[in-house]
């Protein structure tokens, strides 16, 4: 089964996003996917849920590590509630320039962090929903403190479903290995690199770990819109 999804220039001025997704919407759109160059994509997918009634947002892809694991599972916890559970979320490493010099935060191997960031956002998630203790512990990650006041409690549509970027077979392993789907660039998407490199990478993720690798979708990033399966 596809789902289809539309997508929206990373320069599309904020104040038209409302309109830009509802339209996606009104054309029979899965999904809408929003970019984080200009703008911020949590803002920007908010935008687009807050315009529409039926149409998944997800984010393609907001840049992890500048954001603590626990701001990011706010705004994630935020979006799906608002929108009744219509928000994806989509998280992508960057590179080591823009880390480093546009961001100016540490860097360190990629891959070995996103998987005690996506770890952190489990333990987190899992606190909130399920009221257990909050214990993750980790080499670039701990998080071990939540009080009721700063605990926004269960949501109606839990499950949030983690995406990561990722073009090198190192991620694309990591995204079977932790994540719910992975989101291709346009430069790695055409249907052969997708059969035999993007698929049998994520089952070997998925080996390290005993998950089916069928269930963990590929949303392949083209320019124009993008297809999940």
């Amino acid at each position: 089964m596809f789902r289809v999804y539309a997508t929206m220039s990373e320069r599309l001025p904020l104040s038209n996003v409302a309109a830009h997704a509802r339209r996606a919407e009104a054309l029979g759109y899965d999904g809408l996917t929003v970019p984080e160059a200009v703008h911020d994509g949590f803002l920007t997918a908010g935008i687009a849920l807050n315009a529409t009634t039926r149409l998944t947002v997800a984010t393609g892809v907001v840049v992890a590590f500048p954001r603590s694991p626990m701001a990011t599972a706010h705004a994630a916890h935020d979006l799906r509630e608002l929108s009744g559970g219509r928000f994806e979320l989509g998280l992508g490493t960057q590179v080591k320039g823009n880390i480093v010099g546009r961001y100016s935060t540490p860097w360190a191997p990629p891959a070995p962090r996103m998987r005690e960031y996506v770890g952190a956002l489990r333990a987190i998630f899992d606190a909130w929903q399920n009221g257990v203790p909050l214990k993750f512990e980790g080499q670039h990650y701990r998080f071990t403190r939540m009080q009721p006041f700063f605990n926004p409690g269960p949501l109606e549509c839990p499950g949030i479903p983690i995406f990561l970027g990722g073009i090198g077979r190192t991620m694309l392993a990591l995204a079977g290995e932790v994540a719910d789907g992975l989101m291709t660039h346009p430069t790695n998407t055409g249907p052969r690199y997708l059969r035999e490199v993007v698929r049998p990478e994520i089952a070997k993720g998925a080996a390290r770990t005993g998950r089916d690798a069928s269930a963990v979708k590929v949303m392949a990033g083209i320019w124009e819109s993008g297809c999940i399966k």
